[in-house]
Parts: C-alpha cells; sequence; structure tokens
C-alpha cells in the first residue's frame, strides 16, 4: 500500500478529474494522501475531500505564498479547522525566498498576490509551528531559497515531538543530519528524477532509511515523461499536470535510486509514515 506524504488534491486542476484520479488510485493502490490546503478559503475544500475519501489525510495551513493575502482572522480561522478535524495535520507552513528575489514579476501562478517580506512569512511560519507543537500534530514545510532561515526558526521555536516533514526536499546534503535531530522527515518527488536533479538524488540515496517518505504535489511537480505512468489533459496553455497515481512512479524512481526493491521500500515508508502522521 502506498502513502502519498504531500498533495493537493482540492486544486482546480484536478477538479474535473477527481473521479477518474479515485479510480486510478484505488488500482494502485494507496493507502493514505495527506492533502495540503494553503489558505483560508481553500481549507473547508480540503474538508470536503476528507470526508468523502477514507484514505485522505487533512492538513491545513497558510502557505509562505498566502502569507500576504491573509486576513486578520486567518489564526482563529485555522484553530477553528483543526478544533473540527483533531486528527489532521498543519501544513503547508514555511518560507519562501524564490517568490521574493527570483520569480519573475508576471509568473501566472504568482498572479493577485502580494509577495510577503521573509519578516512577515517567518512570524507565520513559527506561530503555525508552535501550534504544531503545542498540539502534537504532524507539521509539512515548505523552503525555497530559505533552508537557513528555516533552520533558525526550527531550532528557536517548539517543535511537534512526533517530527515534521520538509517535502520535496532539496536543501544542501551537509543540512540533514541537523535537520533530522530536529525531527525531520524528507519527501522525495517524482520531479527530481529529471537528469538536471543529480544533486537531490544523491541526497536521497544516502537519506537515513527511517526518514523517508515519498509525496507527487500534485498537480504540481510533474516526473518527466519518460516516468509517468498516468496522465492527465495539459491546461489551455499547455501545462503539465501532474496525476496523483505517479505516486507508484515516484516509489519506483526512488528505489532505484537507492538500490533497494521496491516493496522493501514500500514497507520502509509504509513504517515511517505512520510513526509521523499516524
Amino acid at each position: 500500500m502506498l502513502c502519498d506524504a504531500h498533495n493537493h488534491l482540492h486544486d482546480a486542476w484536478l477538479a474535473p478529474h477527481l473521479a477518474t484520479i479515485a479510480a486510478d488510485l484505488a488500482r494502485l493502490p494507496l493507502s493514505q494522501a495527506v492533502v495540503n490546503g494553503t489558505c483560508e478559503t481553500d481549507w473547508p475544500e480540503v474538508t470536503a475531500l476528507a470526508a468523502a475519501h477514507a484514505w485522505v489525510r487533512p492538513s491545513y495551513g497558510l502557505h509562505p505564498w498566502d502569507v500576504g493575502n491573509a486576513t486578520p482572522a486567518w489564526r482563529a480561522a485555522l484553530v477553528r479547522t483543526l478544533d473540527a478535524q483533531p486528527h489532521a495535520a498543519i501544513g503547508e507552513i514555511g518560507l519562501d525566498r524564490w517568490i521574493l528575489e527570483r520569480a519573475r514579476p508576471d509568473d501566472p501562478r504568482l498572479a493577485g498576490l502580494r509577495r510577503a517580506p521573509l519578516e512577515e512569512q517567518t512570524e507565520a511560519f513559527a506561530w503555525q509551528l508552535t501550534l504544531a507543537a503545542t498540539r502534537n500534530l504532524p507539521a509539512t514545510i515548505h523552503c525555497l531559497d530559505a533552508w537557513g532561515a528555516v533552520m533558525e526558526v526550527l531550532r528557536s521555536n517548539p517543535r511537534p515531538t512526533r517530527g515534521f516533514l520538509l517535502h520535496a526536499y532539496g536543501g544542501p546534503a551537509e543540512m540533514v543530519a541537523e535537520f533530522a535531530a530536529l525531527g525531520a522527515y524528507f519527501s522525495f518527488n517524482g520531479a527530481f528524477l529529471a537528469a538536471r536533479h543529480a544533486a537531490k538524488r544523491a541526497v536521497f540515496a544516502a537519506l537515513p532509511a527511517d526518514r523517508l517518505l515519498v509525496e507527487t504535489d500534485a498537480p504540481a511537480m510533474p516526473l518527466p515523461a519518460e516516468h509517468r505512468r498516468f496522465a492527465l489533459p495539459a491546461l489551455a496553455d499547455g501545462t503539465t499536470i501532474n496525476h496523483p497515481a505517479n505516486i507508484g512512479a515516484t516509489y519506483a524512481g526512488l528505489a532505484v535510486i537507492r538500490r533497494v526493491p521496491q516493496a522493501e521500500l514500500t514497507a520502509q515508508v509504509a513504517q515511517n509514515f505512520a510513526r509521523l502522521f499516524g
């Protein structure tokens, strides 16, 4: 049974295809998927998916891309949502310097978003991490171009004793040991199978087996074409949509990288998923 540690099944890109996706996931088969809300407006959509599908593990958080547009009541709304879903996780939360320093001004993914400065992102991240620690809920962390800043927040704030996930980990190999000592798990994304991501694959080849998880981040981060086993129609502008059932191909790719049988990897990841997410 496969586990997807991080996706966005509620995303509008996937909405027209949910029946097909659910059938494909059932055939894999998929055991659990953590579906991450990223802002106040999509948390109810995650809740609805969790009610409709037993394999959905809901997770709620304010993503760093959404910090700049959050309402003054977002903290109270998050607490109410978690109160109503006591087995939920917290996420996706974190820090993103890329949107401030490297993203194009006209990037359509950021249209309409106020790009919150790192200090504002850090305040939201630290508050949510402390909330996760208070309730001992697993937290899922996003990071782009801000690994040192994420490390500092983790060092200086309470953390959930059960641990936290660094999703699609793309940080330096040299930081893995300290992140793990602080409670980190690391999820491998199928996009890392692309030739240009050799350094990321090297990190995952050497990670401790008991801290490995696997994710799709669907509908984002599609696998290279030669690895995809499931496809969905592209968007009107040609953007590839990552089918959540490509979690199986992601497991297969990681097994090759780690030079272990896929059945062995699947069993280990299931244990790790249960330890972190319950």
